[in-house]
């Protein structure tokens, strides 16, 4: 099943949007931010590889923790790798800390382990509260 997923500001601007190939309808809230933080890490490491890297910027759910320094570099550094699963953590943990909040249709996710059935809904839409930095 395709969801898509959209990254919006509290005041309802798009920032980002990315389409998950989910294996069923029905999902956990910690099991469809796996999803999207696994995709995004690795299309954005997949890339890594493929190019010199100088340039290249991670636009995901959560900004590694260095990017913001390498962004206000005199000298920006080789981009690198990036772990999914510390992502993965930092987003769990900013999502039990009001960092975002999940909506699936006209619905907010109260918990990270509350299912949700995607059978009618093909939107998930994570609105940031803050900038979330780490990982």
């Amino acid at each position: 099943m395709l969801l898509t997923v959209r990254d919006e500001t509290a005041g309802g601007s798009l920032t980002n949007e990315l389409t998950l190939d989910l294996p069923d309808e029905t999902i956990t809230v910690r099991e469809l931010i796996r999803s999207r933080v696994y995709q995004e890490v690795d299309d954005f490491n997949r890339k890594l590889r493929s190019s010199s890297g100088p340039g290249l910027r991670f636009n995901g759910l959560v900004t590694p923790g260095d990017t913001e320094r390498t962004l206000n570099a005199a000298v920006p550094r080789q981009a690198r790798q990036i772990d999914w699963k510390k992502q993965f953590a930092k987003a769990c943990e900013a999502f039990e800390h009001n960092g975002f909040f999940v909506l699936v249709g006209d619905r907010q996710a109260d918990s990270l382990d509350e299912t949700i059935v995607l059978s009618h809904e093909r939107t998930a839409t994570f609105v940031k509260l803050v900038p979330l930095v780490g990982g």
